[in-house]
């Protein structure tokens, strides 16, 4: 069993276009013998987003709680010692809701399921490729 943190651009695409994930990731996504953790920060990023016009998150935001149940998915609160440590990360990067998803998986030792390069960088552990190769 694999404890998973989705990063947000993992868990929109899971969530909105699954087809974009390689098969393989899918795969592990999907295996209900793995745990899938979404962080509070993917929330706050989506909301924040969505109020200033970068996304349009409201449908997803309304039905947060009944997304992350029918992923089989627990929210995974953020708290002082997330938030230390996401400050104190020695990484050349300034977005703070990648930070935290960092800084959450390095603390609980969960790999972390993104796209996102700069993510792969700054990863403190295992991390699972969701960008597709095509």
């Amino acid at each position: 069993m694999t404890s998973i943190l989705l990063d947000t651009n993992a868990l929109l695409w899971l969530v909105t276009a699954p087809d974009r994930l390689p098969s393989q990731a899918r795969e592990v996504l999907s295996d209900r013998s793995n745990e899938l953790f979404v962080s509070a920060a993917s929330a706050w990023e989506i909301a924040i987003k969505t109020r200033i016009g970068r996304f349009d998150g409201d449908a997803l935001l309304s039905v947060w709680n009944d997304t992350l149940d029918a992923m089989s998915a627990t929210d995974l609160p953020i708290d002082s010692a997330d938030a230390v440590t996401a400050g104190r990360l020695n990484w050349d990067h300034k977005d703070p809701f990648d930070r935290m998803i960092v800084a959450q998986a390095a603390r609980r030792g969960f790999t972390i399921a993104t796209s996102d390069h700069l993510v792969f960088e700054g990863a403190l552990g295992p991390v699972i490729n969701t960008r597709s190769s095509t």
